[in-house]
C-alpha cells in the first residue's frame, strides 16, 4: 500500500499544474479517461483532459483537498471549494496502471445544483476548443 502525501492531493495538483502539454501527458496511459459527474459521457486523451482542467482551474472561488487514500493501483481524493459563491465539494479517483501511470480519472461533484452550474459554465469555457455537448447547455 502505497502512503498518502503529507498534504493531500498535492501530487495531483503538482499533475495537473504542469506547465507542458508534454510533461503533463508523460503522467497518464494512452486510452486515459476522465469521467465526471459534469459531463454526460467519458473525455479521452491527455490533450483534451487537459483542456477540462485547464478551464476548471480558473473556476473556483476556492479549492483544498481535505483528504487522501492510496493504495498501489488507486488514490482517493476527496476536496471541498466555492463555486460562484456556493459550497461544492466531491471526490477525484485516479486508477493508476500497472507501471503507475494514471489510466482513468473520474470526478464527482455535489450537491447537485452545483454540478448543472459547473458543468454549464465548462461548457461555456471550452466552448470551440472541445465538443461541449456533453456538458449542460
Amino acid at each position: 500500500m502505497s502512503t498518502p502525501s503529507a498534504t493531500p492531493g498535492s501530487g495531483w495538483v503538482e499533475i495537473i499544474g504542469r506547465a507542458t502539454a508534454e510533461a503533463f501527458a508523460s503522467a497518464f496511459t494512452e486510452q486515459v479517461l476522465l469521467e465526471t459527474s459534469a459531463g454526460s459521457k467519458a473525455i479521452a486523451g491527455a490533450a483534451a483532459i487537459r483542456r477540462f482542467f485547464d478551464a476548471t482551474r480558473g473556476m473556483y472561488d476556492s479549492i483544498v483537498f481535505v483528504h487522501e487514500t492510496a493504495t498501489e493501483l488507486r488514490i482517493h481524493l476527496e476536496w471541498e471549494g466555492v463555486f460562484q459563491g456556493a459550497p461544492i465539494a466531491g471526490a477525484t479517483i485516479l486508477t493508476r496502471d500497472a507501471g503507475g501511470k494514471i489510466d482513468r480519472i473520474r470526478l464527482y461533484h455535489r450537491p447537485y445544483e452545483q454540478v448543472i452550474a459547473f458543468s454549464a459554465e465548462l461548457a461555456r469555457r471550452l466552448d470551440g476548443q472541445m465538443e461541449t455537448g456533453i456538458f449542460h447547455p
